[in-house]
């Protein structure tokens, strides 16, 4: 059956997001001590952890071995076909197996079984159906059951596989806590990319400082501030007192207010458009810090002041943009 109209496609799209965010739920009440006992297993192995799985269920599982390693746990994807054409070769005895599977039958799976008995590998199972075969030679089973599949034929991997890659990013974040792993330790996994570098950064490493910002007194006339933010057009001037210590945020949408407000311009000062008391962030906070400064509220920032917290004197100017710019690795 052909639906053609958009709201009903809305409609399909709403009912697969709740079907899937259903049985995630779901399999949360259904954990138990085995998910403690996966963990403990986890957590107490010195090496790495291999995880394997085949079709949808092996791209599951290469998802779950990267956010592994990236988050302290040492994992690496293994195919079960290619297993059996020399890939067995990155075990080292008694490094776990998580073995992903949605009906627990897969031919492939269920004969590597004995391989990796051989290896001393304790095996543990994100499986959805816990009387299958493969369920019972496991040393751990979660249980990743699911009534039905979101599509309208209950045939393509979807609450399925979701499911699966919930189960197990609550291992890798249980992992992360258990291990004492801090952001400071991700920073070290994520050195390229935007991530990397806002965790990796401070503020006055990226920022705009000293004269390369406007820097207004309270009492400067109005123009005098249009001069100064054309001549350092990065969205905002930043009033300080004598002693350079930030007393007001004078941004390029309050300019715009006070014209709106004002039909003559010419008496007004710095102190009268102005924000008082802006958000700012410390020139030793990372870009992440200030990232979400900027970001976590109704209405979104620009720009932010920065100060130094031991002197409290004004520094300089971030923008979001600083933030987002190429990072060059």
């Amino acid at each position: 059956m052909v639906i053609e109209r958009k709201d009903e496609w809305l409609q399909i799209a709403r009912l697969v997001l709740e079907a899937e965010a259903s049985a995630i739920t779901e399999v949360a009440a259904r954990l138990n001590s085995d998910f403690t006992r996966a963990v403990e297993i986890i957590l107490t192995h010195p090496g790495k952890v291999i995880v394997t799985g085949v079709g949808k269920s092996g791209n599951v599982a290469q998802k779950i071995a990267a956010t592994l390693s990236s988050t302290g746990t040492p994992a690496i994807f293994l195919h079960a076909s290619d297993a059996f054409h020399g890939d067995l070769g990155l075990y080292q005895p008694g490094d776990p197996t998580i073995l992903i599977s949605k009906n627990g039958t897969t031919q492939e799976m269920l004969k590597l079984i004995p391989i990796l008995r051989d290896f001393h590998s304790p095996l543990i199972g994100i499986i959805g159906n816990l009387n299958s075969p493969l369920a019972a030679q496991m040393d751990v089973v979660l249980d990743a059951a699911v009534s039905s599949e979101a599509d309208l034929h209950n045939l393509a991997p979807t609450t399925s596989t979701t499911v699966s890659l919930a189960l197990g990013d609550a291992l890798a974040c249980t992992l992360i806590q258990a291990r004492g792993f801090t952001a400071e330790d991700f920073a070290r996994y994520h050195p390229g990319g935007q991530l990397g570098r806002n965790l990796r950064l401070r503020v006055d490493e990226v920022a705009h400082l000293a004269d390369q910002v406007a820097w207004v007194h309270p009492d400067a006339p109005l123009k005098q501030v249009v001069i100064a933010m054309t001549k350092y057009p990065l969205g905002a001037a930043c009033v300080v007192d004598d002693a350079h210590h930030l007393v007001g945020l004078i941004t390029d949408g309050d300019l715009r207010r006070a014209l709106l407000e004002h039909d003559d311009i010419r008496l007004l000062r710095a102190s009268d458009v102005m924000t008082h008391h802006p958000i700012i962030v410390a020139a030793s906070a990372t870009c992440r810090d200030a990232l979400a400064l900027m970001e976590n509220r109704p209405f979104q920032l620009s720009v932010l002041p920065v100060v130094d917290l031991d002197s409290q004197i004004c520094l300089g100017l971030i923008r979001i943009h600083d933030i987002y710019q190429e990072s060059g690795v």
